[in-house]
């Protein structure tokens, strides 16, 4: 089965840019797909410096739906939102002012993987880290996703002005460009040697990300062979007797209950059934709410942006007005990133109650 490899490199345009991420891309796309991915044959998608969190997620998501083993090489630099202080990789128009709009949350890219079997999904990383970044990141890990195995490092702030090289990940692609792919940790270390190398001393250590993978048995590897295989309802039968057995352990608006909920919404779309997903989402986004959970919560906002495009996919104009008049309600308490977005339901359901 053919691999797919996406290849991300992104950073601030101006003096905000830490690292010149996008200077490694030639290097990795010189380096043969089967090689970069692991696989016989492999697709390659490239973003070069994107400047749309938007387009990038679209990208993202494509990525991950295709079937056999992905790896996702990610160069670029992390800050913090300040509504929130989560993190965010930055993107070309990116400024400390508006990271929580031109910037891509961290947490969607652990999202769009979440669905994948374990172990068929590697992430290779080279990030830096600006100051407000640098301290969160010795408080909480880099959350990547339990079933994804993680390589690559986190650079601290350059400790004088400049733009710093992504010497880990050239070290990686440099490597690679023999034609060999060594078991990922060799590779692994041997980059971060190669970083080392180049960067000298005196400098604060970067953190190592090093995530073989999740233990054998997880309970997600079956619902996606069931997806895989086309057999939906088996899938979403999987899911349901997950969901009432974490409800009944630990309560509906558990995230482990809440976890297998939002499964069941993924598995939904995945059968090709936007209402049903749809649904599955706005409940998803009221329980949260209702228990407490703040409207800019990233998984709350997460919820309601996913019942807002499965909600465009509606063809029936009753269940969409239905489901629009839940939506518009739920639209005026979780605005979410992008303007605009309760005016257009708003105006989506003025159109519906002239159709049948």
């Amino acid at each position: 089965m053919p691999g797919t490899v996406l290849l991300l490199a992104a950073s601030p345009v101006g003096k905000g840019r830490l690292v010149d991420a996008a200077s490694v891309l030639p290097v990795l796309a010189a380096v043969p797909p089967p090689v970069l991915s692991g696989t016989d044959t492999a697709n390659v998608i490239e973003l070069a410096d994107p400047l749309d969190p938007q387009a990038v997620l679209t990208r993202l998501r494509a990525a991950a739906a295709a079937p056999g083993p992905l790896t996702v090489y990610v160069t670029g630099q992390l800050q913090t939102d300040r509504r929130q202080h989560l993190p965010h990789l930055a993107l070309a128009r990116t400024t400390p002012a508006t990271v929580r709009y031109t910037a891509l949350p961290w947490h969607w890219i652990k999202e769009e993987l979440r669905l994948r079997p374990t172990g068929a999904t590697t992430l290779v990383l080279d990030l830096h880290a600006d100051q407000e970044t640098w301290e969160w990141l010795q408080r909480h890990p880099l959350d990547c996703g339990r079933n994804n195995a993680v390589y690559g490092r986190v650079a601290p702030p350059p400790s004088r002005r400049g733009t710093a090289v992504p010497a880990y990940m050239r070290g990686v692609a440099t490597i690679l460009r023999s034609g060999h792919r060594p078991p990922l940790q060799q590779l692994h270390e041997q980059a971060l040697a190669r970083a080392a190398a180049e960067g000298g001393g005196g400098r604060v250590p970067d953190l190592v990300l090093t995530v073989p993978g999740p233990a054998p048995g997880d309970p997600h590897d079956a619902v996606t062979a069931a997806v895989q295989a086309g057999r939906h309802a088996d899938a979403d039968a999987l899911a349901a007797s997950h969901e009432r057995a974490a409800a009944y352990t630990h309560g509906p608006a558990s995230e482990d209950a809440l976890h297998w909920t939002e499964v069941r919404a993924d598995l939904a779309m995945f059968a090709g059934d936007p209402v049903r997903s749809c649904r599955g989402w706005l409940e998803v986004a009221r329980m949260r709410l209702n228990s407490g959970q703040a409207a800019d919560a990233p998984a709350v906002e997460a919820a309601v942006d996913r019942a807002h495009h499965q909600w465009g996919q509606i063809r029936d104009p009753r269940q969409a007005r239905e489901l629009g008049q839940v939506l518009a309600e739920l639209r005026g308490r979780v605005p979410g990133r992008r303007a605009g977005a309760l005016d257009h339901v708003r105006k989506q359901l003025d159109q519906l109650q002239t159709q049948g």
